[in-house]
Order: structure tokens, then sequence, then C-alpha cells
């Protein structure tokens, strides 16, 4: 009886860790995954650098941008935020709005 009152404090902690920590950081990984797996053709969003661009591409592991004049590649991971959803019919060569 003596061993779980001194294991009683240490169990405790770690509940309050799981459910304060490890649970919310787990929540949002998982919303990040699922906006990552969702992001199609025309979505305008933000990598993690802070690059703004418009989805032109979109493959298992890789994401192509449009920035400015430029057509940049990026991991799926590297995307941060779709900052707005595209509502426009596209085309295998061009977005149509």
């Amino acid at each position: 009886m003596e061993q779980l009152y001194t294991l009683l404090p240490m169990i405790l902690i770690f509940v309050v860790f799981y459910f304060l920590l490890i649970r919310p950081q787990n929540k949002r990984q998982k919303q990040v995954r699922e906006m990552q797996s969702q992001l199609s053709r025309g979505d305008s969003i933000v990598t993690i650098g802070g690059l703004h661009g418009t989805v032109q591409k979109v493959d298992d592991t890789t994401v192509t941008l449009k920035s400015g004049n430029a057509q940049l590649t990026f991991n799926r991971s590297a995307v941060a935020e779709v900052v707005k959803k595209s509502t426009t019919v596209t085309t295998d060569d061009e977005i149509v709005e």
C-alpha cells in the first residue's frame, strides 16, 4: 500500500500531461494531415516558410504552387494552412474562375 502512495503522484502527473499536452497535440496533427490530404488545384495556401501561392498540381507526395511568375514544388508536409479553398472549375491546362 505504501508503494501505491509513492507512485500516485507520478501517475497523476502523467495523466495531467496526457490531457493537457499530448492529446491536444495529436488532435492538431490529425487536423493538419487531413488538411494536407484534401488539397486540390486552385486552393490558396501558405507554406511553413511563409510562401503564399496557388496550388497548380497535386501528387501523392508533392504540391506544385504558382507564386507570381514562378512555379515551385514542395512536399505536402510543407503546407501550413489553406487560406482560401478553391470553388473554381479547373481544366488540365488552367484554372477557370
